[in-house]
């Protein structure tokens, strides 16, 4: 009768003594769950509260009533921003330095720990020293300043770990929307580690940011040789310089060529750009690309990674993705990507969304919603960089049409032009942005080896910790 389940046993006084909001659900008891608080008790530990100088989100809801978010200004971090340790900023919004004011309780300052308290929690990140401040968040991440009482580099390893993440898994509460809230954070039991253990993992940590910086360094460099390479490296100031905001045209030369009758579309700006690229020599897309666009039938019994558009990274790259039985994957999940392809998302409001497939996703499905293309005459690293710049985005903006879900169609996709640039040029963005994969890589290894190693310091101690360290 109790065949495959999980059963738990407690002691009374343990639920009594150890359940601030008394909790008696079965979740709340699992045995990972016990087993961790034991493993972690049985050492050296003291409660989150008593290694901080200060643990707050500015909590209060109503203030946003007064906050209006903006283009530029002071950056405002979301939980949203968050992900695999990492604060992505290509999104963030902004707030004014009044609004800043208001909402000082939770300003970032260097080193302080964030926490996602809402949404997805437990995702997690730590403040750099080389950020431009000032900066602010979001009620829904908790700002963790240690003091330097407990190393914040060590808690933001921990919190990365599986004991940091099933405690927040264990202690979230709510039905619809899960919460963790302050005051459990606060109890969060972190173990005292020895300090020559710790100040290498801070080491760990330290050199996987660092070559993230490098890396997303590569990729504006890469970004910016194609540019120069162009003569548009100040093509933004072409974009603002322009004064005409009218356009002239004759039907023959419009709607009975195009199809398009919107104001957008006809702008004098898209025309400046579009002669720049000529000038300079270019074709169209479909006559040096190719678009596979054939829908892939998944086996019902076979295992596939899966590509979303949460999954595409700010630098061309993909975070991670999702295994799941051909019978189990969304019908949206037909296109079939190789290594070396280029796939951008045809969604206006995510035309940045643009990835280069790698081995490691090689034979992968994606999207519908993606188009896929390589070519034999523009290396795959060119097309990416080509294809997120800001040049292209702006051409791919104006060849987006609809009203509820505005999108690029094929046709306009097909049409964009793309500039043929020398194959020394290509070879060297090349090598920018493979350099730049190979150091995203790196970083993530190095905080993957830094998160196991504060594991295996708890389980085993920190003798073996260090062993795997220095390997």
């Amino acid at each position: 009768m109790l065949e495959g389940r999980e059963i738990s046993e407690v002691l009374l006084s343990y639920i009594m003594t150890n359940n601030e909001v008394f909790r008696f659900d079965s979740n709340y008891f699992l045995k990972k769950f016990l087993q961790d608080e034991n493993l972690i008790r049985s050492k050296k530990f003291d409660k989150l509260k008593n290694l901080s100088k200060d643990i707050k989100s500015f909590g209060a809801y109503s203030l946003n009533n007064e906050v209006q978010y903006l283009e530029s200004g002071i950056p405002f971090i979301r939980g949203v921003d968050m992900k695999k340790g990492i604060i992505n900023f290509d999104n963030v919004i902004f707030i004014s330095e009044n609004a800043n004011k208001l909402l000082w309780k939770s300003e970032i300052k260097p080193e302080m720990v964030l926490l996602s308290m809402s949404g997805t929690i437990g995702d997690v990140a730590i403040a750099s020293k080389n950020w431009n401040y000032p900066i602010n968040s979001s009620q829904d991440l908790a700002k963790i300043d240690t003091n330097w009482l407990i190393n914040p580099y060590f808690l933001y390893c921990f919190l990365l770990t599986k004991f940091g993440q099933n405690y927040l898994k264990r202690e979230a509460r709510g039905s619809v929307q899960q919460h963790v809230f302050l005051s459990q954070i606060e109890q969060l039991e972190i173990p005292i580690l020895e300090s020559h253990f710790i100040n290498q993992i801070e080491n760990l940590v330290n050199q996987a940011h660092s070559k993230l910086e490098q890396s997303k360094s590569l990729y504006t460099s890469a970004e910016n040789l194609l540019l120069e390479a162009l003569g548009l490296n100040n093509f933004e100031k072409l974009l603002t310089s322009e004064k005409i905001n009218t356009n002239i045209k004759n039907l023959s030369a419009s709607f009975l060529a195009t199809g398009r009758l919107d104001a957008e579309y006809y702008q004098p700006k898209y025309e400046r750009l579009e002669e720049k690229i000529k000038i300079f020599g270019s074709k169209r897309l479909d006559e040096i690309c190719n678009l596979f666009d054939t829908n892939f039938q998944p086996k019902e019994n076979v295992s596939y990674s899966y590509i979303e558009l949460s999954d595409i990274g700010s630098s061309g790259e993909i975070t991670g993705c999702m295994q799941e039985l051909g019978q189990d994957l969304p019908t949206r999940a037909r296109r079939l990507v190789n290594k070396g392809d280029v796939i951008i998302s045809s969604i206006e409001g995510s035309l940045s969304k643009c990835a280069l497939i790698t081995e490691n996703y090689d034979k992968a499905l994606c999207s519908t919603g993606f188009y896929v293309i390589n070519s034999k005459n523009i290396t795959s690293e060119t097309l990416l960089v080509f294809l997120k710049s800001e040049l292209a985005q702006s051409l791919m903006k104006k060849a987006c049409s609809g009203t509820i879900l505005t999108s690029m169609n094929k046709d306009e996709f097909l049409n964009i032009l793309v500039p043929i640039l020398p194959m020394s040029i290509q070879q060297d963005i090349s090598e920018k942005i493979q350099s730049s994969f190979s150091l995203r890589s790196e970083s993530e290894r190095l905080l993957a080896l830094a998160k196991e190693a504060v594991e295996v310091a708890i389980e085993k101690g920190e003798a073996e910790a260090m062993g795997i360290i220095s390997i």
